[in-house]
């Protein structure tokens, strides 16, 4: 187990219901159209992870990009992209989740 942060202990177990409200408000509209594919849905839902740098979210959302079609290689070269604008940190770090991901 890692040591958690002064902030991490203040947050306590905030963090999980903050998640799942952010999956909730930001990304229902998102994963309610239907005109869109699963795979559209999957990256649209990636690429705004990556550019807040929320990596914790990242992992269950590269599952399911994974599930939904999307390749390694995709995700990679999207999250290339998304550097420019979310940075390179971000998007390191978004590619080291995705790696362990994929590897799985």
């Amino acid at each position: 187990m890692t040591e958690q942060s002064r902030a991490q202990q203040l947050v306590g177990d905030i963090s999980p219901k903050l998640a799942s409200l952010t999956d909730d408000v930001l990304f229902a509209d998102v994963w309610e159209r239907s005109e869109l594919a699963k795979r559209d849905r999957s990256l649209i839902t990636v690429a705004c992870l990556v550019t807040s740098g929320s990596t914790e979210q990242l992992f269950g959302h590269l599952r399911l990009a994974k599930a939904n079609g999307l390749s390694e290689a995709e995700l990679s070269e999207a999250i290339t992209h998304l550097a420019f604008y979310a940075g390179w940190p971000k998007a390191m770090s978004a590619m080291a989740v995705a790696k362990q991901v994929f590897a799985e």
